[in-house]
């Protein structure tokens, strides 16, 4: 989701020009930017486990396979965390993050959506993002069923954590960072947001509609210098969820860099809002109070 709003005002001339079928097809490149490009280097997996899920897809009426990486936690009875990525690079590109979750407590498993790194070829859309999300899901459960399971989404993969966490009853906590309240209103922050393309948009990704159905404790983080997803979508998300619920505004950070600035915040909204104790973490285990509010965070410390 890097490409510059102008991309935008070509949308509208290619749903005259080329169809509604090239249309969606265009959008969904766009917003996925599906690719097996990573970052980091070699190595950046290091003591992560790759695992395959097969799956049938009603989506594409065909056998499917999706790529991903497992980190367990030392602990056997640790909490289990699904990681959703975003848009562009593909789940080695996530290392950093999956680690820092994983030091928090977690045992992570971090999958690749379809068309991305080494999971099944294909342009994806927000229905298969969907699907390879509940596949995920089923995996950890089948093999992980007394574990209090967890959900965790960077920004385009906070829209596909919400709507999954919606679909199932038996998620222990939903935690989402730098994502949005819809694809819609994202294009209107940009430079050329006034174009009237809403009603072309075909993957809408409405999470402000579907956040206030999930039944467990949702925890929204944001970066307060974030230039891609507006702070202000982040807040408006976290508004329109059902309690028990946490928004944090974690001061300096970007759309990259906040999961790093803000660990000590996410080891006090583990505490307060999920009763969980993260390794580390030295606080009074009562609800923390204010944590509804901006709270600054520490200096920064690796990219």
């Amino acid at each position: 989701m890097k490409r510059t709003a102008l991309l935008l005002s070509l949308v509208l001339a290619l749903a005259v020009s080329a169809g509604c079928s090239t249309l969606d097809a265009k959008q969904r490149e766009w917003i996925f930017q599906p690719s097996n490009r990573s970052w980091g280097g070699t190595g950046v997996t290091e003591g992560m486990q790759d695992v395959w899920i097969d799956f049938a897809s009603r989506a594409t009426d065909k056998a499917e396979r999706l790529h991903g990486l497992w980190m367990p936690a030392e602990r056997a009875d640790a909490p289990v965390l699904l990681y959703l990525h975003g848009a562009r690079w593909n789940v080695a590109g996530s290392s950093p993050r999956i680690r820092r979750m994983h030091a928090l407590g977690f045992s992570v498993l971090a999958i690749d959506y379809r068309g991305f790194g080494q999971s099944s070829a294909g342009l994806p859309s927000e229905a298969m993002a969907a699907e390879d999300a509940r596949a995920a899901w089923d995996w950890l459960a089948e093999r992980h069923p007394q574990a209090p399971r967890y959900l965790f989404g960077h920004s385009l993969g906070g829209a596909i954590a919400i709507d999954l966490a919606r679909e199932v009853k038996d998620e222990k906590g939903v935690m989402v960072e730098g994502t949005f309240t819809s694809i819609a209103e994202v294009l209107s922050t940009f430079k050329w947001g006034w174009l009237p393309v809403s009603a072309l948009i075909t993957q809408r990704f409405e999470s402000v509609r579907k956040v206030s159905e999930i039944g467990s404790p949702l925890l929204v983080v944001h970066g307060s210098k974030d230039s891609l997803i507006a702070p202000a979508l982040g807040r408006k998300l976290y508004e329109a969820a059902q309690e028990p619920k946490r928004f944090v505004l974690v001061e300096g950070g970007s759309h990259h860099n906040t999961n790093d600035v803000g660990m000590d915040l996410y080891r006090e909204a583990l505490v307060s809002l999920f009763r969980l104790s993260p390794p580390g973490y030295e606080g009074d285990p009562a609800p923390i109070v204010g944590l509804n509010a901006e709270r600054p965070a520490p200096a920064p410390t690796t990219p």
